[in-house]
């Protein structure tokens, strides 16, 4: 109890020995003679909010990263086994990293949801164990990639609320835990009908232009 292992400052992950981990308490005071990550904040602020969590991988996958650099958010309901397992994928204001600000910018998503994206600054998640924390992150990357793929192809299909319900449903049957945060786009989702945000820009566009060229 009080006691963390963490990844080591420096350090190529891939050649990484268990015994290269740090120890530090829930002060982030070392209690190994291994320099810890400079991140050891946002990993204590996510073990200090959510006592039920027993890991967190804080990573930088391309796909996810490359969104929020893009400032495109993956907070809609697309890809259904993302969505009954993990909910909507909030992105946190930008953070400078190593410093407090990553720990303060987590606190309005962490305790609702076990997966998100910071800003220009990869992920966080959390789980009951390494696996769960880590399947949680091949989880996010895969939707980020589908998407992606989406897009390039010209558009991305919203899931209706009607199917969302629906995939609810699925969840509790199933007995998965875990939080999740609901997509923020829901409470409107008959009026949008699907649509992207640059689907609505093109239609809002379009409608100007035969506005004026109809006098």
């Amino acid at each position: 109890p009080g006691r963390f292992l963490i990844t080591p400052s420096g350090c190529c992950l891939g050649f990484m020995k268990p015994s290269d981990l740090a120890m530090i308490d829930s002060s982030g005071r070392s209690l190994s003679p291994v320099r810890p990550t400079s991140e050891y904040r946002l990993h204590l602020e996510v073990y200090r909010l959510r006592p039920d969590v027993e890991a967190v991988i804080h990573a930088h996958p391309p796909l996810c990263t490359a969104f929020s650099v893009a400032g495109v958010r993956l907070e809609e309901c697309v890809v259904p086994e993302v969505v009954f397992t993990l909910g909507a994928i909030p992105t946190t204001a930008y953070a400078t990293p190593t410093t407090d600000e990553p720990p303060a910018v987590i606190k309005e998503h962490i305790t609702r949801c076990d997966a998100l994206i910071l800003d220009r600054h990869g992920s966080l998640t959390v789980g009951g164990g390494l696996l769960d924390a880590y399947f949680k992150l091949e989880k996010i990357e895969h939707a980020a990639g589908v998407i992606l793929a989406a897009r390039l192809l010209g558009r991305v299909q919203v899931l209706n609320r009607e199917q969302v319900d629906k995939l609810m449903a699925v969840r509790k049957n199933l007995g998965l835990k875990g939080r999740i945060v609901h997509c923020v786009h829901c409470a409107d989702r008959e009026s949008l009908a699907g649509k992207t945000g640059e689907d609505e820009l093109v239609s809002a566009i379009s409608s100007e232009v035969l506005k004026i060229l109809n006098g």
